[in-house]
């Protein structure tokens, strides 16, 4: 049965991009594209191959400004070096990201409000794809005529790959929009989404963003995150060539780095139970993974359990009684949350009444899809990411019915 997953778009370091990312990467053949949710809502970036953790450059909090490599100005004076003194809010976006268009009106308002206080904004366009400089300029001019024709700050094109490969690499900025605040001593301030400028640029004007517990904490975790995905990577890449040796070496490698991730070691379940079929090394790996949701009230890490006991596997070797009493405590978990979005609640009705079906209680495996359904029709979504969850979850609804 298909699952449906959402972004969800919201401060610091939730589950709006990582959502979207790490179900490609744990259920690599199943996870290929959105379901039951918005668009990606930031536009991956993936030019080169060298990365942060591969060369151990870290762009970070407090780090050092790099420097500013753009090729063309396109609006505003050229920007050379970092004036001491002032705040810069650097915007790396693109023609092709719709989120970057959105971010447009606000820089332009905090620009305009701020100003006086020293700030400037720069806007740059270094993911354009064209056959040429030329035409990614053309094409970057059409774009801002229409989409931010009151644009009041810098905007630079760069299609040297020179500030993807000072910026975006060494911060683990995977996607655009994303916005670098440098402070007044070309220090970086906050690396992060342009969503949370209201919040975070006060604090960094008036000097007591950098030193607060807030900023260090979301810079940890914003670093964890990236980690995460670059393991995530390279372990999706060992599994689309069913290299399960390469696979298992990267992700004992990631789950002993960043133990706290529930996304590795959903995977690491994933390989051992449904790809390497080794059930007595994977059975403790997957019954750490359902307790460690459980006790953080982890939604993607409930999910993520639920998908291993009930997704589309061979489950011929899976000890029945051991899936089943696991598929009852997340269930029951699951049925006790509060304050759940209706897409949520869609993905998690749709695996509860899997494994009521499995248990044998049919009638609660129907009356939970149905709600399921209910909960997606109901979804604001584009027509071709609704209609085949919903065609497929009406399939096994008739096939319950059936029975």
């Amino acid at each position: 049965m298909t699952s449906a997953w959402v972004c969800h778009s919201t401060l610091t370091t939730s589950s709006a991009i990582w959502r979207s990312l790490i179900l490609v990467f744990v259920i690599v053949d199943r996870w290929q594209r959105p379901l039951l949710g918005k668009e990606n809502a930031y536009e991956a970036t993936a030019h080169g191959k060298e990365t942060a953790l591969e060369s151990n450059m870290i762009l970070s909090l407090e780090s050092q400004a790099p420097a500013i490599k753009v090729q063309n100005w396109l609006r505003g004076e050229a920007l050379a070096n970092f004036q001491p003194n002032y705040v810069y809010v650097l915007e790396f976006f693109g023609t092709s990201c719709r989120h970057c268009v959105e971010a447009m009106p606000n820089l332009i308002q905090l620009q305009e409000k701020y100003r006086a206080r020293g700030l400037e904004v720069v806007g740059v366009a270094a993911s354009e794809e064209a056959a040429t400089a030329d035409e990614a300029q053309a094409n970057l001019e059409a774009w801002l005529t229409e989409k931010s024709p009151k644009s009041n700050f810098r905007i630079g094109l760069d299609c040297t790959g020179e500030m993807r490969k000072l910026w975006m690499k060494p911060s683990f900025s995977f996607h655009i929009p994303t916005t670098f605040v440098v402070d007044r001593d070309s220090r970086i301030a906050f690396i992060g989404r342009p969503t949370d400028l209201d919040e975070v640029l006060p604090q960094v004007l008036d000097g007591t963003w950098r030193t607060s517990d807030q900023a260090k904490a979301i810079e940890r975790e914003r670093i964890a995150k990236g980690r995460e995905y670059l393991f995530l990577r390279k372990f999706s890449a060992a599994m689309k060539m069913e290299d399960w040796k390469t696979a298992l070496s990267v992700i004992e490698e990631g789950t002993a780095l960043l133990p706290d991730s529930l996304h590795l070691r959903a995977a690491h379940a994933d390989l051992l139970l449904h790809r390497m079929r080794d059930i007595q090394t994977g059975l403790p790996v997957l019954r750490q993974l359902v307790r460690d949701a459980i006790d953080r009230n982890d939604e993607d890490g409930l999910l993520q359990a639920m998908n291993q006991l009930f997704g589309e596997f061979d489950y011929t070797d899976f000890p029945s009684v051991e899936r089943l009493a696991m598929g009852k405590e997340l269930s029951e978990h699951i049925l006790a949350l509060t304050g759940l979005k209706d897409d949520a609640r869609a993905d998690f009705y749709q695996y509860v009444a899997q494994y009521y079906h499995a248990s044998g209680n049919k009638a609660r495996a129907v009356e939970l899809l149905e709600l399921a359904l209910k909960l997606v029709d109901g979804l604001p979504l584009p027509d071709n990411i609704k209609q085949p969850v919903l065609e497929d979850w009406l399939q096994t609804l008739a096939d319950y019915k059936g029975e």
